[in-house]
């Protein structure tokens, strides 16, 4: 798997914001592209990447941090389609995005939130170095934080 910056197309996969879901169909696509028409930051250096498998060239889901950071920490998002999920492409692309961004001046942490029911985000996030850092019960949500 490979990652290659993401332009506008419609086309191109995009990550959920701040929690990670998993299944067909997901609402939050469309509210995701609305928000990189109002935050074209979001599309730059340390931003989205649509994800390509090496073995077929295909583009197999997205990653991105939604830039700027605010006080150092920057959120992460990421989608693979339903028929690549259980292959390792959100932990490896997820491994290499956030020891990236925690290079990028003024970033000292990296989080994600989740449903803590999703357990393979969950393994994806643990996997990556992540930590539980919080839930949210009202909202059914937990949030994650690496930090360098």
């Amino acid at each position: 798997m490979t990652m290659a910056a993401s332009g506008r197309s419609s086309a191109c996969p995009l990550p959920v914001r701040a929690t990670l879901k998993r299944g067909p169909g997901s609402d939050g696509d469309q509210v995701v592209a609305g928000l990189f028409a109002e935050h074209p930051a979001w599309l730059g250096e340390f931003g989205h990447r649509q994800l390509v498998e090496r073995a077929t060239g295909l583009v197999v889901g997205s990653i991105g941090l939604f830039w700027p950071p605010t006080d150092g920490a920057l959120e992460l998002g990421y989608r693979v389609v339903l028929s690549r999920w259980g292959r390792g492409h959100a932990t490896e692309a997820t491994r290499a995005l956030t020891a990236f961004a925690l290079t990028a001046p003024g970033v000292s942490s990296v989080s994600a939130t989740v449903e803590p029911a999703d357990l393979a985000s969950v393994r994806v996030l643990e996997k990556a170095g992540f930590r539980l850092a919080g839930t949210d019960v009202q909202q059914g949500t937990a949030r994650y934080h690496r930090t360098a």
